[in-house]
């Protein structure tokens, strides 16, 4: 996430807004309807209802069935993130919770297809392992499965798209499953089909409807994570439309 998005994204826009409102003060309509936006816009990210609907717009793809998977020629698993000096498994850094959640979808549908896996993601900022080589240890160190294809050079969705699609088109791969998080395929898709490559998506970890009653709309420090992580992805998905329009 680049500096300008931690900034358009909350918490750190509401602060924003709440600023403004108090350094408007003076003219007192609208800087209490800045500050009134602000904190209530952030309460309101946090709740459960409001993380459920932005992250259930972004997801429109279903699991692939077994007759979608019998066409396939290998397996994408998209990096999620890292956690740095990790202490569990001794590699270092480890994958963060978003890969473990796509290599462990992967790994099913592994064992159900035994295609092969490619797994894909870089450096982001200059780590000493790639965040490929961390997931190809995880899947050989905990799930026993091995990796065909690791793509080490990417740092974000467009670049796991052209480098990947580069070493699967050398074996002559032209039709992939492709699994990250729900919320994040479809914008996915669109950059490997970009590529020349035929997906069927492969969702992992939907948005969990929100509880009923009143605990719909009590706020948590997790819903405004998952809130933000949508906002975020709706900001990308922006900028993929705009990029697209542009010559």
């Amino acid at each position: 996430m680049t500096l300008l998005k931690i900034l358009l994204l909350p918490p750190a826009l509401n602060v924003w807004l709440v600023l403004l409102g108090l350094w408007l003060s003076p003219k007192r309509f609208l800087g209490a309807l800045l500050i009134v936006v602000g904190l209530l816009g952030l309460l309101l990210l946090a709740t459960p209802m409001a993380s459920h609907t932005l992250r259930q717009g972004l997801e429109p793809y279903a699991t692939p069935t077994h007759s979608q998977l019998e066409s396939a020629e290998a397996i994408v698993i998209l990096g999620g993130g890292r956690d740095y000096d990790a202490p569990e498994f001794g590699w270092g850094d480890a994958p963060a919770n978003p890969t473990w959640r796509r290599l462990a979808y992967g790994v099913h549908l592994h064992r159900q297809t035994e295609l092969p896996l490619l797994v894909s993601g870089g450096r982001r900022h200059g780590e000493q392992a790639a965040e490929a080589s961390l997931m190809t240890a995880a899947l050989r160190d905990v799930f026993d499965v091995p990796v065909r294809w690791r793509e080490e050079e990417s740092r974000n969705t467009a670049e796991n798209a052209r480098f990947s699609a580069e070493r699967l088109r050398a074996d002559g791969i032209e039709r992939i499953a492709l699994v990250s998080q729900a919320w994040h395929l479809p914008r996915a898709v669109a950059e490997f089909e970009a590529q020349g490559l035929e997906v069927i998506p492969a969702p992992t970890e939907f948005a969990s409807p929100p509880p009923a009653g009143l605990a719909a709309w009590l706020p948590r420090a997790y819903h405004l994570n998952q809130s933000t992580r949508a906002l975020n992805e709706w900001l990308g998905r922006a900028g993929q439309a705009l990029h697209q329009l542009l010559p």
